[in-house]
């Protein structure tokens, strides 16, 4: 019983939830509570979108996020957003994670079209 307030009091003074909160991959760390991303101890300025980009895929390590996944995150709506709207946004993320020295840190994996008959 005692074990029990004790820990009850530490959680609250030193809110140990905060820490779950960040998502560490090859060297880059994702913080939700402050929405930071740091490589090398170096942060990276990411817009809105780019960090809800990669957010996206940092939740989903090693899967594959579709782009409609990633555009429904993005702005949350059924209504139509231009499909290039969401390439310009991964362009630019992707410069700014290869200025930082994460060269191919995200992969595209095109799927094959099908073919009517």
């Amino acid at each position: 019983m005692l074990i029990a307030k004790v820990q009850a009091m530490l959680r609250r003074t030193y809110s140990f939830a905060e820490s779950t909160n960040i998502i560490e991959h090859n060297g880059c760390i994702r913080n939700l509570n402050d929405q930071t991303f740091t490589y090398n101890g170096k942060r990276i300025e990411l817009t809105k979108n780019e960090y809800r980009i990669l957010q996206s895929l940092l939740e989903n390590i090693g899967k594959v996020v579709s782009r409609d996944n990633i555009m429904m995150k993005l702005w949350e709506s059924d209504d139509f957003i231009d499909d290039n709207t969401l390439t310009v946004n991964v362009t630019r993320l992707r410069k700014k994670l290869e200025q930082a020295g994460l060269i191919d840190y995200i992969k595209t994996k095109k799927v094959p079209e099908y073919r009517q008959i």
